[in-house]
């Protein structure tokens, strides 16, 4: 299963084996979405749009789904993700948050991600440069016109999908009765969030087997410097520490670690999910978000690093939110830690009380 890939990281750095994917009960599909025009201009006739889901739809007197949930992935990563024991087995059983019970949980793969439409199919660099505005109203298309949801009870969205999350309370103000971003934050995505990101880009183009994009093998040495850099984003340094306290530990965990990170890595389609995020900020509308929001960083999180306090700044904008920031420690996943559900599951289930 092919998870994000700073989630992945996060997770191969802080344990000594990757966890395996619950057996929960799944269903997947795929949504072809006619006729999409990017705000690039670029347009595709078709793009496919993968998705699992777990539950059933309940639908109220009128007709309408009622009981509809989606989580949205991270960079790289894809619905799958959220079937990871440190999420799935931590809400979706009785009396959880997404009781399966009761809960109807749309598990989207992006365009770019996953088993979705991807310049990895065959149009590599002449794909549409999809940004997260685009993402976000293709989303929209798979629930109400794939799925027929007209209305969501939360939008959980991790790291990439934190950011969507956000977009979605501005763009469709209500569609989503609460929103749940996990590890982003709410202004433009610059400073050293965007620069890490380009650093990675440069790599990959830079290598001269990337070929502008029509490469015969994976560009690695490109790909090599591009997965170090995701390396030092996505750790958590006290648990890196404890982990790896000799040379020798942390050489084979950083071995053992680029290993299963670049297994499916494929450039073209990493430059795509790097960049998307270049013209990301929602901080001139966040007014428009009056729906309940529960935020939540981590304070050993690289990407979005406390020290700047622009959640607590922003999060004043938005009359019904609240932001919570996880204290760093030895158990916490760093960037990843948006996945690991212990750390935030009693706040998501008080938000979904309101």
């Amino acid at each position: 299963m092919k998870r994000s890939i700073l989630a992945a990281l996060a997770l191969a750095l802080t344990l000594p084996f990757a966890a395996q994917a619950a057996e929960w009960p799944t269903k997947e599909g795929d949504f072809i979405a006619k006729d999409v025009t990017f705000k690039s201009g670029e347009k595709l006739a078709e793009v496919r749009l993968h998705y699992t889901t777990l539950g059933t739809p309940h639908r109220d007197a009128k007709g309408q789904i009622d009981n509809a949930v989606m989580v949205l992935h991270g960079t790289g990563g894809s619905g799958k993700n959220f079937l990871t024991p440190v999420f799935a087995d931590e809400l979706y059983g009785p009396g959880q948050p997404f009781d399966l019970a009761k809960t109807y949980v749309i598990l989207p793969d992006n365009i770019g991600h996953g088993a979705s439409s991807k310049p990895s199919d065959g149009l590599r660099m002449a794909f549409p440069h999809y940004d997260y505005d685009d993402m976000v109203a293709l989303q929209h298309r798979l629930l109400v016109d794939g799925l027929g949801v007209t209305s969501l009870k939360v939008i959980l969205g991790t790291s990439m999908g934190c950011m969507h999350a956000f977009v979605w309370g501005e763009t469709y103000p209500g569609f989503a009765q609460r929103l749940a971003p996990f590890a982003c934050n709410t202004v433009a995505l610059a400073g050293r969030n965007r620069m890490w990101r380009k650093m990675a880009i440069d790599a990959i183009k830079a290598d001269p087997a990337w070929m502008g994009g029509n490469y015969t093998t994976q560009p690695m040495l490109g790909i090599r410097a591009a997965a170090d850099l995701q390396i030092i984003a996505g750790g958590n340094p006290m648990a890196m520490q404890a982990q790896f306290p000799t040379r020798e530990a942390t050489e084979k965990a950083l071995d053992q670690s680029f290993a299963r990170m670049t297994a499916n890595y494929e450039a073209n389609n990493a430059l795509y999910w790097l960049d998307a995020s270049r013209n990301y900020d929602p901080s001139p509308n966040l007014e428009k978000i009056t729906v309940p929001v529960l935020w939540v960083n981590s304070a050993d999180d690289f990407i979005n690093p406390p020290e700047l306090g622009l959640a607590e700044q922003m999060v004043k904008r938005m009359p019904k939110a609240r932001f919570v920031l996880i204290p760093a420690s030895v158990e916490t996943r760093g960037h990843g830690t948006h996945t690991s559900a212990k750390f935030w599951k009693a706040d998501l289930a008080k938000l979904l009380a309101q």
